[in-house]
This record gives C-alpha cells, sequence and structure tokens, in this order.
C-alpha cells in the first residue's frame, strides 16, 4: 500500500501502465485537476468517488498522476487502518536513527487497481488487510481530533488551526478522543432543529443534556487551537447569531429563513 496514497491521496502511475492503459489517449494534456478532461470515476468497496488524472511536465519526460478526492482518501485510511498508522509513525520518526519503518513494523496490505479506459473509471480492491490487535481503539483514533492535529503538525501546517470534524450519530460521542476546546452544533433531523454550544470538554457537557434540544440525533464540532481558548464563548456566540440571520429563532431576529428547521439556542446577541 502505497504512503503517498494514503497520505495525500496522490500516486504516480507507471510509466509500463501508461500504455496499457492508455492514460495519454484517455485524459491527453490535462495537467489541473481543475481540467475536466482530468476528471474520472473512482470505486471503492461498492461507493464511488470522483478523482483525477493529470499530466505531470518533468525534465526530460512526463508522467501521468493519479488523484483521489478527499472521501475516498479518508475510506482508503480507514480500510488500511494499519497502513495508515505505520506511515504516521515513519513520518513522525523520519529521520531520527535511520529507522526503517517496514522493518520495524512489518507486514504488508495491498490495493489492486484496475482501469476501465472506455468508462474512464477506476477500481479499487482491498486485499491482504492487517488487522489491529485494538480495532476499535484504532478506529476512533484515526478519525479523532487528535491524529487531525499529528496529521496537520507532519504536514508543516500552522498549529493554530481549527480542526473540523463531520456529522456522527448521537450514540458515538461518548468515544470522542481529544474534543478538548471546542465548538459543537447538534442537530434533531425530526424535530427540524439546530443548537450551537461551546464547551471546554465536550463528551462531559454531552452528559449533562441539553434543555433546548433534548432530542438531538446527530452531532458535529470543531476543535479549536489553544490559543482560541479565551474566545471560545466569543466565537460560540458569533455562530449562534449568524444562524439567526438564517433560520427561524426564538428571539425574533430577522432572518431569511431558507429553511424549515430552526434555532434552538434561546440566548442570541442582538
Amino acid at each position: 500500500m502505497d504512503a503517498s496514497l494514503l497520505k495525500d491521496g496522490t500516486t504516480p502511475i507507471p510509466i509500463w501502465l501508461q500504455g496499457i492503459w492508455n492514460i495519454e489517449k484517455v485524459f491527453g494534456s490535462a495537467t489541473s485537476i481543475k481540467d475536466p478532461d482530468s476528471l474520472v470515476i473512482m470505486e471503492f468497496e461498492r461507493k464511488k468517488y470522483i478523482g483525477h488524472v493529470t499530466k505531470v511536465i518533468r525534465k526530460g519526460g512526463f508522467r501521468y498522476r493519479l488523484s483521489l478526492n478527499s472521501d475516498l482518501k479518508k475510506a482508503l485510511n480507514e480500510r488500511f487502518l494499519m497502513s495508515s498508522m505505520r506511515a504516521i509513525e515513519a513520518a513522525l520518526t523520519q529521520g531520527k536513527n535511520n529507522r526503517d519503518i517496514e522493518k520495524e513494523i512489518s507486514f504488508w496490505e495491498f490495493v489492486d487497481i484496475e482501469f476501465d479506459s472506455l468508462n474512464k473509471q477506476f477500481l479499487l480492491t482491498a486485499h491482504y488487510i492487517h488487522q489491529p490487535q485494538f480495532p476499535q481503539l484504532f478506529s476512533r483514533l484515526a478519525g479523532s481530533a487528535s491524529m487531525k492535529a499529528i496529521q496537520d503538525e507532519i504536514a508543516g501546517k500552522d498549529n493554530a488551526r481549527i480542526q473540523k470534524l463531520g456529522w456522527k450519530p448521537r450514540s458515538e460521542y461518548k468515544n470522542e478522543i481529544g474534543a478538548e476546546n471546542v465548538i459543537y452544533t447538534l442537530i434533531d433531523t425530526v424535530n427540524k432543529l439546530i443548537y450551537v454550544g461551546e464547551a471546554a470538554k465536550m463528551t462531559p457537557r454531552f452528559n449533562q443534556g441539553h434543555a433546548d434540544i433534548k432530542d438531538w440525533d446527530f452531532y458535529k464540532f470543531n476543535v479549536l487551537p489553544s490559543n482560541l481558548e479565551q474566545h471560545r464563548v466569543t466565537i460560540e456566540r458569533m455562530s449562534i447569531r449568524d444562524l439567526a440571520t438564517l433560520l427561524n429563532n426564538k428571539q425574533g431576529i430577522g432572518s431569511i429563513e431558507f429553511s424549515d428547521y430552526r434555532l434552538a439556542n434561546r440566548k442570541i446577541d442582538r
């Protein structure tokens, strides 16, 4: 399993495969993912994603590169969990005692990639999956805010970035790792309610309950960097006020009411 596929969501197409797959004929001179000619469908475990094949010009020639979208990259990291963790370990220890991480943590996982040139579609198939010893823990870590922070550190991104997490069902909140210093959103899809809150520690806050949206069924949250901790309440109030201009609300603040959902918060700045 190519670590660059898991880390960056890209992988070069070998020269010998370019001819077999008719890559140059199918994708031509597309050098950017913005070029519509680069667009390709990718299928993995019965789900379809968008990908791109682009031409990379180099001294002495060129080659083609396959790029995945973020959803497929996430799906691969979740499926090849041990390879994903090993790639992170390798990045964290890069240059330290010249460690060969594949010798220290040895196992093999494969993804088979086939290309249907007529339908412009790649098919990805997982082989030889190495199961972690603690699968639930590893799975939780893979999608946690803490892991996102580590990945940002490896990529050299600003450590003041806000870690943004996606929607999850209510049943999962007690298993969250690193859900501290957060701005969160709750949604009640039955009663069409949305609620925004803040918390130093999200799980204990959720355990206390929410009188304004008792039957919420999904949540999402963003982890703020430590330098914004003192501004967490201000950011929460701003987010609530912005939603009040879009949704029907309890303070009668004028909104365009573009949705049937209503803002459940009672405290809204005027």
